[in-house]
């Protein structure tokens, strides 16, 4: 560990506030260095169109002047502040040049009389200094909150600590942070200024590990409940260290807090606010923190505590496919779509059902490869890419040949304009320009696109209004297209990147009218004839080994899912929906499922070295416990023939 006298590092702090400053010269220096080079801007500029600020509504053609500021630090520093406020759009252009344009120049004049040089952070304005200026109430507000609001933005940046020892955490300057390239362009934080301060540190650790093992939404999600958690103890009179003693009789009092705070509100809410904190506790107990309940929190929070989501067919309703007569007339118009760069966008949407975060996220240097086919005897194309949302480091899947040329087209395109400057990711969808350069295109940008496409060519739903367009409608919409084609589930699992089966089969759901045509077509191949007298039950013998379908007790399902087939109780959803089936008690396997193993062993095995080429720790943790759980599996059914934990139970004793 280095060693510092006092002299070395008072050096360190003054060489790491100068880096500091230097990425605040970085953000002027965008658009040709325009922000840096001008003291006065003006309306006419071309910057403020290539930055993506908005100019409707300012007034005069100056729309920010900083020559009376002192040259150097300070001037640069309150530049910063009213780029960042145009930019961020904290502040419009009709109210800066209303309002903060006169109140900035009187600002940058008055520390040039008061001799200020080192920075705002050093600027002491107070409302009695300000009064003997002669200036309207109103004017002297003005510029003590640029100060203060300047100082705020300016203090995080200069604060050289590391960024999970603040109260503000910056998704994008946390290495490792698992973000989608869509919430890379919202620039999300996670705010811990209302943690209790007794437990600001616990709750810090904790996600300290979790930013980088779960997604960036998922802890954020988690930190709201940990909050509300901590909010509602400390209203109902408990005090700092209460976790340690935290009894049964305490979580009965909170689970009667959250039914009541959510009452109003979806299931899942309520279901979070108990199943989050149960996660949380067990954690910190179990790495051993200091502040931990002292009682087991399985004998603090039972199974039976957490509340029940939405039933199966709720979330079936949630699901919005988009009706065929819409569906038809959106990909008719797709050239009507403008900007026309957000065209091939819905294309790709449409050809993979992937989810816009996925595709905004493909990298033009690798998102394409061809696979030999041997039944076609040629190299078919495959969209590869990285599903963030669950740990899938690399998907592939088919797509076809005009679609794959398009792309071939956009990967040429960005080779060509990309440069470590204004696309260090190598982003398809880059945003060459303005504040968002190097991020991907908005997601919220394409579907108002696609609505203003919408409302101009008269597309309208079945109560004749303009269709309401979501972008995750195309996802629900290819789901249904594969199951109405009968692709497996387990193919349509893998095709649109879900951890589970259940979830495929939540979206690929079966429309009315496929329904019919396919009961139709059963009906007149005439294979079902039923007598007054039905057959007696004859006994069909059955390979030792095998699943005798015929004897499966009543009440359970008998679906075939991958590596064998699951009995789960028919009026019950499925307990494992982000496990594996493997660890379910549910779930029945046998020799005949020997290939299936081998061939995901192999698939799984291959994704371990992709891993470790990409230097991704997380996904070889994953895929190898994994794999040891398939060959584990695969060492049973070699000595046993047929694994089910509830094989006793299974068949019918009275068949």
């Amino acid at each position: 560990m280095a060693r510092y006298n006092g002299t070395s590092l008072a050096l360190a702090e003054e060489a790491a506030a100068q880096d500091c400053f230097s990425e605040v010269e970085g953000y002027l220096s965008s658009e040709d260095g325009y922000w840096l080079s001008h003291d006065i801007w003006t309306k006419d500029s071309t910057a403020f169109a290539r930055r993506g600020i908005s100019l409707d509504g300012a007034s005069g053609d100056v729309i920010a002047d900083f020559s009376k500021a002192p040259a150097g630090r300070l001037r640069t520093e309150l530049k910063y502040y009213a780029l960042w406020s145009l930019s961020m759009g904290t502040i419009s252009a009709s109210t800066f040049t209303l309002n903060y344009r006169p109140a900035i120049k009187d600002l940058g004049g008055l520390l040039q009389a008061r001799g200020y040089t080192q920075g705002l952070a050093e600027v002491v304005l107070t409302e009695e200094e300000l009064s003997g200026e002669g200036w309207a109430e109103f004017r002297k507000d003005t510029i003590l909150w640029i100060l203060g609001k300047a100082k705020t933005i300016l203090a995080d940046i200069y604060d050289i600590r590391d960024e999970t020892e603040k109260d503000v955490w910056r998704a994008l300057r946390i290495p490792g942070a698992r973000l989608s390239a869509a919430q890379k362009r919202e620039k999300p934080v996670l705010r811990f200024a209302d943690i209790p301060v007794f437990y600001k540190e616990t709750v810090k650790r904790y996600l300290r590990r979790m930013v980088v093992k779960r997604s960036w939404s998922h802890c954020s999600e988690m930190l709201r409940y940990i909050r509300t958690f901590f909010r509602l103890f400390y209203e109902n009179q408990y005090e700092d260290g209460f976790l340690g003693n935290l009894n049964r009789f305490d979580i009965e009092k909170y689970l009667e807090w959250i039914a009541e705070a959510y009452e109003d509100d979806n299931a899942t809410y309520a279901s979070k606010a108990v199943s989050f904190i149960r996660e949380f506790l067990d954690y910190i107990q179990m790495a051993e923190y200091p502040e931990a309940p002292e009682n087991d929190v399985y004998r603090l929070i039972f199974d039976d505590d957490v509340p029940k989501r939405e039933r199966p067919e709720d979330t079936f309703e949630k699901i919005k496919y988009i009706p065929e007569p819409v569906r038809i007339q959106l990909d008719a118009n797709v050239s009507a779509i403008e900007p026309e760069e957000m065209q091939p966008l819905y294309v790709l949407l449409r050809e993979t059902g992937w989810r816009g975060t996925d595709v905004l996220d493909l990298r033009y240097d690798n998102c394409l490869d061809h696979v030999w086919d041997k039944e076609e005897g040629k190299y078919v194309p495959y969209l590869c890419g990285e599903i963030t949302k669950t740990g899938i480091p690399l998907l592939k899947i088919p797509i076809r040949e005009d679609v794959a040329e398009m792309i071939e087209g956009l990967k040429k395109e960005a080779a060509a304009k990309s440069t470590e400057r204004n696309n260090p990711e190598r982003y398809l969808f880059n945003t060459y320009t303005g504040v968002n350069t190097g991020l991907p295109f908005s997601k919220p940008a394409f579907a108002k696109a696609v609505q203003d496409m919408i409302n101009q060519k008269g597309i309208l739903d079945a109560d004749g209004n303009p269709y309401h367009f979501k972008t995750h409608s195309l996802r629900h919409t290819r789901a249904t297209e594969y199951a109405e084609q009968g692709m497996p589930i387990g193919v349509i699992q893998r095709m649109l990147g879900h951890c589970s089966l259940q979830m495929s089969l939540h979206y690929a759901r079966v429309s009315e009218n496929v329904l019919y045509k396919k009961w139709k077509e059963t009906e007149a191949l005439g294979i079902l004839h039923l007598a007054a007298n039905p057959p007696e039950k004859t006994k069909v013998a059955v390979p030792a080994g095998e699943v005798r379908y015929e004897y499966v007790r009543k009440g359970l399902d008998a679906v075939r899912v991958p590596f064998g087939v699951c009995f789960k109780p028919s009026k019950l959803p499925c307990k494992t929906q982000l496990k594996h089936c493997l660890e379910c008690a549910s779930f029945c396997s046998t020799r005949a499922n020997e290939a299936e193993y081998r061939e995901e062993i192999k698939r799984v095995g291959a994704q371990i070295a992709l891993g470790k080429r990409l230097g991704r720790p997380e996904w070889i943790d994953k895929n190898q416990e994994y794999l040891e759980l398939l060959m584990a599996m695969v060492e049973r059914i070699r000595q046993e023939g047929i694994v089910h934990k509830n094989g006793a139970l299974r068949e019918d004793p009275h068949a």
